[in-house]
């Protein structure tokens, strides 16, 4: 086998393969990059290998990494991990970002991608419910809510078919809320996306639908939202304007970036969103950054400038590809 750095196509993963991402995954001493790189591999790959490693992970003093193994959890649809996520959703030690993760994870069924299968949507209720009130974390409380209207939805629609949420999506992810489906104009969702009195899903709904319009002006009321009170919904926002790759967010996010008072989880997004935007005054600021006393923003950074050189490299940053859409909370 050769240099596992300079592999550039995918192949078929192997016992040795598997050992190498599980014990690159859990170094505290490797770069977080490449843990990084070992993560986004080893959530395409199923077995109690890969489960355990990133259960291991979702305790790491690394809060980005140990939010990054919840997300991929629910995408590797184990139900071997429902025990875990719970246990992440629980556990108020771990960092809200973490937490949010898991909460909404266990709420789908039959996602292939950022939820478990075999997940009963009504069992997860409850705990959902109980968290809703109880977790001390608003933007926890507010994934909570959402996952809790998305079930509804879910249960309404007879809709758990995951190919035909995909579909609805130009970008190839499961987004947490579908589309505002009516013909409603790009004004009238940026008044929904705007309005504080509105329930979160609703207004994720709005976002998605602006984006997938993604002219100017859908774009500019995106960049408005930035604006809003909700931590979660700012990440969200900075990840659909990562998607978006438009320049004409370059400047918020930079803002958002460079504002210490923020929080972290929406930092984090807008330096991965500037990672996307990839523009001289964007890799920049990520260097900048990199040397940030936050460390999941420092991560952040240091992640988003390091995917940019496989990039630039013509390689791939991940060992194995990425075969599933993914859907971002």
């Amino acid at each position: 086998m050769g240099s596992l750095d300079n592999m550039t196509k995918p192949f078929e993963s192997s016992p040795d393969m598997e050992n190498f991402l599980c014990e690159r995954l859990l170094d505290p001493t490797q770069p977080i990059s490449e843990r990084f790189r070992a993560l986004f591999s080893l959530r395409n790959l199923k077995g109690p290998g890969p489960r355990n490693a990133l259960i291991s992970a979702t305790k790491d003093s690394s809060n980005l990494l140990a939010h990054e193994a919840a997300f991929a959890l629910g995408q590797m649809q184990d139900a071997e991990a429902i025990p875990a996520l719970e246990a992440v959703l629980n556990d108020f030690s771990l960092h809200p970002i973490v937490r949010h993760e898991a909460s909404y994870y266990l709420s789908f069924e039959h996602f292939a991608a950022e939820a478990l299968g075999a997940i009963g949507l009504d069992g997860n209720i409850p705990m959902l419910k109980n968290s809703l009130v109880l977790d001390p974390a608003e933007e926890v409380r507010e994934t909570c809510e959402l996952a809790l209207k998305r079930i509804e939805e879910l249960k309404t629609s007879g809709d758990d078919n995951e190919s035909s949420v995909v579909e609805k999506s130009p970008f190839m992810s499961v987004d947490p809320a579908a589309p505002t489906s009516s013909c409603s104009s790009v004004d009238e969702l940026r008044e929904v996306l705007l309005d504080e009195a509105k329930g979160m899903y609703e207004r994720y709904a709005a976002l998605f639908a602006l984006r997938n319009n993604g002219g100017d002006e859908a774009v500019s009321a995106i960049v408005d939202s930035l604006g809003a009170k909700s931590a979660l919904l700012k990440h969200e926002v900075a990840y659909v304007l990562g998607q978006l790759q438009n320049k004409a967010a370059s400047a918020a996010l930079s803002n958002i970036l460079g504002d210490a008072n923020e929080h972290p989880m929406v930092r984090h997004e807008a330096a991965e969103a500037l990672g996307s935007i990839a523009d001289d005054h964007s890799v920049a600021l990520l260097e900048e950054f990199a040397r940030d006393p936050e460390p999941i923003v420092s991560q952040s950074c240091e992640v988003a400038l390091s995917m940019l050189d496989y990039e630039r490299l013509g390689k791939s940053f991940e060992y194995l590809f990425m075969q599933a859409p993914v859907m971002q909370v």
